[in-house]
């Protein structure tokens, strides 16, 4: 049986970064945005592209964590999940945060390309998930968000 870690790296690299034939990914969706454009949001109780880029750097974090079996406590923000960025921000800040990203992304890549292919079918222990099913779906949760953000780039351009 051929190895799965290979092609859960294509899914990952493709959601994320990679030129594919979907449309834009999670970091081609980011590009070229400005801080205000980031910290626009639709209405005052919806998330904000920028937001949205922190919370796609949590869940990263949260796989890392759980292929290492590390425990909680080490993302550079305090909180989870969801992070409320302020509505006046720099430039400097917004690509603070994109760097965040982009960190959290490789070191998550770095442990899924280290993982075992013969565990990856278990359970992530104090989960329903195995290890596969949480990688597959960080990739989903990667082009998800960046329809998001497509959506939210046309709404405040119109």
């Amino acid at each position: 049986m051929p190895k799965a870690i290979p092609l859960l790296l294509q899914m990952i690299d493709e959601a994320y970064e990679r030129k594919t034939w979907h449309g834009p990914n999670l970091k081609g969706s980011l590009r070229g945005l400005s801080a205000d454009e980031a910290a626009w949001r639709p209405s005052p109780k919806r998330h904000n592209i920028w937001e949205i880029a922190v919370h796609a750097a949590y869940w990263k974090y949260t796989l890392r964590r759980r292929l290492l079996g590390e425990k909680r406590g080490s993302f550079p923000l305090k909180g989870s999940n969801w992070f409320h960025r302020p509505e006046t921000v720099s430039d400097a800040e917004w690509k603070h945060d994109l760097r965040m990203l982009d960190d959290v992304h490789r070191s998550m890549r770095e442990a899924i390309a280290a993982f075992p292919d013969d565990r990856l079918y278990q359970k992530i222990p104090n989960s329903k998930y195995t290890y596969v099913a949480t990688i597959f779906g960080l990739a989903n949760h990667d082009i998800y968000h960046a329809g998001q953000i497509q959506l939210l780039k046309r709404l405040r351009r119109r």
